[in-house]
């Protein structure tokens, strides 16, 4: 049971990094590939029906790690009290600004807004594991590096895929761009694990630069994808063996009858969840575009008598 809940926990975590992953690369990236308040719009619309959604992953895994692993919780919480705090912030300056900048008059607060909003969780979240594997902090630097590059390459290859037009062909260079600094990085930041999924994700990020190349978006976003499950799994592969200095799974996780309730709860809900979220996306599947100018009518001028 003590297997299972890591396992459920690492597969929450693995869904919430790659969900809001590109949620953090639209939002940093949308002033770089947008040139008018159209475009921004088109930009932010790739997200706007996912982006609240794909926050409930990080909700349920919390939940999760409290519920299944008091110890380890209260270990990485306490640990990293003020990031963490920082990531709450972030997000919430980030919806905010997705939130009100349709209502207001002048929007450009509203943007700042949502890039530091996007761009501060990203990088912070990548320290923060990076920190919990290795103590170290050029380690913690090195894996928000990490984390906000590699969220940038899946931001821009997402909005390859979502949009149409100029967003669209902007959307792929910057991504080309992005891969040019995320797959340095990656190697930097995972040669140290070592693990045969580690490498996978290092071949994942690659392919999805040829990939975006050769304008498949589809798979490239295939490969963004799989590089953030791959990364994930090698972050938990470790964390497996000692989720916490002196600490075991056995050690921090909660009583069997605990477990046993919360299998049930998971096996009942979970489920739903999923569908769901697959509905959604399936829903807003299609590609955003700008909305069409309707072409002027000539003026008639009529002969006076």
């Amino acid at each position: 049971m003590i297997e299972l809940w890591f396992v459920i926990i690492a597969f929450l975590w693995t869904g919430y990094f790659v969900l809001e992953g590109f949620d953090f690369g639209v939002g940093m990236l949308a002033p770089i590939v947008s040139r008018s308040a159209e475009e921004r719009r088109q930009s932010l619309e790739t997200i706007g029906p996912v982006w609240d959604g794909n926050e409930v992953w990080l909700i349920t895994a919390v939940g999760a790690m409290f519920a299944a692993f008091p110890a380890w919780y209260a270990g990485v919480f306490s640990t990293f009290y003020l990031p963490v705090t920082l990531v709450l912030v972030g997000l919430i300056v980030r919806g905010v600004g997705l939130e009100w900048r349709g209502k207001v008059a002048d929007p450009r607060w509203c943007d700042l807004g949502i890039v530091a909003g996007s761009a501060l969780p990203a990088f912070l979240w990548g320290a923060v594991f990076a920190d919990l594997l290795y103590d170290s902090l050029p380690a913690a630097l090195l894996g928000g590096a990490f984390t906000l590059a590699v969220c940038a390459l899946h931001g821009a290859v997402f909005l390859a895929l979502k949009t149409t037009g100029p967003v669209r062909r902007r959307a792929r260079v910057t991504a080309l761009a992005a891969s040019g600094a995320a797959i340095p990085v990656a190697v930097a930041a995972l040669s140290g694990l070592g693990s045969l999924p580690a490498l996978a994700a290092m071949a994942s990020l690659a392919a999805a630069t040829a990939l975006i190349w050769r304008r498949r978006e589809g798979w490239a976003f295939a490969a963004t994808a799989g590089a953030v499950v791959l990364t994930t799994l090698a972050v938990f592969m470790e964390l497996r063996l000692q989720p916490l200095p002196g600490l075991t799974l056995a050690e921090a996780a909660s009583g069997p009858y605990t477990l046993t309730i919360l299998s049930w709860i998971g096996l009942i809900t979970l489920p739903f969840v999923l569908v769901y979220q697959g509905w959604t996306y399936w829903v807003f599947r299609k590609r955003v575009r700008t909305e069409a100018t309707p072409p002027k009518k000539p003026v008639q001028v009529v002969p006076s008598r």
